[in-house]
């Protein structure tokens, strides 16, 4: 069994990752990576509501009339979206103002609909917790990964702080919608020839 989880892990933040390898929630990847802290603090909004949307969604996967799950899905998903949104009004103003509508937005993600409808859906309340999870810290790692590539050739600075020289010159493109999309081809380009390069040394 600890061998099951382990897989389960693995797929949702390396071999299978919801941004990387199954290019999912492309639109919030793309728009809110203009910071790490912003990366960092989507990512981590999407891993609560991964975990507990999966987890309710598990419990509940028996009770649930298979016409209408997919509606029933969404109500259980838009209630720990408000639970987040709320949480990061009340107590982190700065980032919802810089993530604004992308907050509520979780609740049609494409990430946690994905996992709901392919994992929670049919396997038990733990591994449904392992699988939010793990693919929580996938989203959270690719949008990190992604805003801190941007911010730091954008900007210059990470988590706001300057880490480069004064003579360095920003490449302003990077923090534009033109920038995410370049910085994810290349990091997507990048994980792909990893993985391919895996498959044919096994």
């Amino acid at each position: 069994m600890a061998n099951g989880y382990g897989k389960i892990f693995k797929d949702g933040v390396f071999f299978n990752n919801p941004t990387f390898v199954q290019l999912l929630g492309l639109c919030p990847t793309l728009a809110v990576t203009t910071s790490v802290f912003n990366g960092i603090g989507m990512g981590l909004s999407v891993t609560f509501v991964l975990i507990f949307s999966n987890l309710f969604i598990s419990l509940l996967r028996k009770f649930i009339p298979q016409n209408i799950r997919i509606a029933a899905y969404v109500v259980i998903i838009a209630g720990f979206v408000t639970v987040v949104d709320l949480v990061i009004k009340a107590f982190f103003p700065e980032l919802s103002s810089s993530l604004g509508l992308f907050i509520p937005l979780i609740v049609v993600n494409c990430v946690i609909l994905a996992r709901a409808e392919s994992f929670a859906s049919k396997n038990p309340p733990f591994p449904s917790v392992v699988d939010g999870l793990a693919n929580g810290i996938g989203v959270t790692l690719a949008l990190t990964v992604i805003s801190a590539i941007r911010e730091f050739t954008g900007n210059g600075t990470l988590l706001g702080f300057p880490v480069t020289p004064e003579t360095f010159s920003p490449a302003v493109i990077m923090i534009l919608p033109s920038g995410g999309f370049l910085v994810l081809g290349f990091v997507i380009a990048a994980v792909q020839f990893v993985q391919r390069k895996r498959r044919a040394d096994r």
